[in-house]
């Protein structure tokens, strides 16, 4: 191998390379390098301090952590686990943290790591975590189980987000009142039948999905009168009250086959059984318990299995929607033949822009669309004198669709341009 060249002064010529005249890493400052380390496994974050003296500490002060269990490269144990968390807490000490990920999944279960992950979750509070993302259960045998978070509630003044996945929720955990600035709320593959209220002044969007069990014997109340955007789904167990939502600009609500609110009997949850379990004696029931919260939404999605009674009950005691510009719904909504559901959803709808039915459609896709508007000079009294636009979504134009295209027709709606 031939020698290096020197210089003039005699000193080694700077072999040329990629990093040469451009900026390096070593060349960002630390709080660049601090965010950079967010985005690795907390593992993986640690072992940068062997690069060079600079990194050596860096990890200290990572604006996130990452901590997770079961992959190529993490904590193959909870023994092994625990010893490094314990550890990088330790050292790391109270530095500040944007935002923390725990997804730790089929650890075999053991009352003193469930004190232990609890202990970890207060001290990341204490560290005025901004963003926390708890996806945690227990491997008991031959089942995997939902990880019980303890009964004390969360107490931060910098939490901004939560995320909660696979967990036993109980009722102290979901009382943010000592969370004053928490916006975002996501609860997803969460047992939550032991709650009685979701409450939070502060919230702005709340999700609650993923095959969420809600209780079966009462109705959960759901508080956030500030909130903007809600997705709902429920596919076990009731429904839960929601409260009143003055500022809500979108509303998703889905309500699933489950053995909540379905009867055999009555098909509005009005059967002439007073004993009958699934239409009375619900502790945490209303008259209304879902269009009452969603009466002052801008923009709505309301989707239901056809056996399901709770929106046919609630449209008893219908509200007012004042400020409804969008609406989409499902084929529930086209039953009975009388569309006397649809009716009166529209009757209660004076400002409605736009109407949107998906029908008999499995996914979010459909194959045939049309689009249509009302003729002013036909229009019925029954619909929004705003009315503008009238969308209709199906996979195939069967005798179905043309029920639903004849009674549209009936209020005034029957010029459409066709998309396949």
């Amino acid at each position: 191998m031939p020698p290096r060249r020197r210089s003039a002064k005699g000193k080694r010529a700077v072999p040329p390379g990629p990093g040469r005249g451009c900026a390096s890493l070593d060349a960002l400052p630390d709080e660049v390098l601090h965010h950079v380390l967010s985005f690795l496994p907390a593992q993986e974050a640690v072992r940068t301090c062997v690069l060079a003296r600079r990194w050596r500490h860096l990890w200290r002060s990572a604006s996130g952590l990452r901590i997770s269990s079961g992959g190529e490269n993490e904590a193959a144990s909870m023994v092994e686990l625990r010893e490094f968390v314990d550890h990088l807490f330790l050292l790391r000490g109270g530095s500040p943290l944007d935002e923390c990920h725990f997804s730790l999944l089929d650890i075999d279960d053991d009352d003193d790591d469930t004190r232990r992950i609890n202990l970890w979750i207060r001290h990341v509070l204490m560290c005025r975590v901004g963003v926390l993302s708890l996806n945690i259960s227990w491997h008991s045998g031959c089942w995997t189980t939902r990880f019980y978070l303890d009964d004390l509630p969360l107490v931060s003044g910098h939490l901004k987000r939560l995320e909660l996945s696979r967990l036993h929720l109980n009722g102290s955990i979901v009382d943010f009142s000592s969370c004053p600035v928490l916006e975002v709320l996501e609860i997803k593959e969460c047992d939550i039948f032991d709650l009685d209220r979701i409450s939070s002044q502060s919230l702005k969007c709340l999700s609650i999905g993923g095959n969420c069990e809600f209780s079966h014997s009462h109705r959960i109340h759901v508080y956030a009168p500030n909130l903007v955007s809600l997705w709902l789904e429920v596919f076990y167990g009731r429904a839960p009250v929601l409260g009143r939502m003055p500022s809500l600009m979108e509303g998703v609500v889905k309500i699933d086959a489950n053995d909540g609110d379905f009867c055999d009997n009555a098909d509005s949850g009005n059967c002439e059984d007073e004993h009958c379990p699934c239409c009375y004696g619900i502790p945490g029931d209303t008259d209304c318990v879902l269009l009452h919260g969603l009466s002052e939404a801008q923009s709505l999605v309301l989707m239901s299995e056809i056996e399901m009674f709770i929106f046919r009950r609630d449209l008893k005691c219908c509200p007012t929607f004042t400020k409804l510009k969008t609406l989409s719904l499902d084929e529930y909504w086209c039953v009975p033949a009388d569309f006397s559901a649809l009716t009166c959803i529209l009757e209660h709808s004076p400002v409605l822009e736009k109407l949107t039915l998906q029908l008999f459609c499995k996914g979010r896709k459909s194959k045939v669309q049309m689009e249509g508007s009302p003729d002013p000079t036909e229009r019925s009294n029954e619909i929004s004198e705003h009315l503008k636009v009238v969308e209709v979504k199906c996979e195939v134009v069967d005798d179905r669709v043309l029920n639903v295209l004849e009674f549209l027709n009936k209020l005034g709606i029957c010029s459409y341009r066709f998309q396949f």
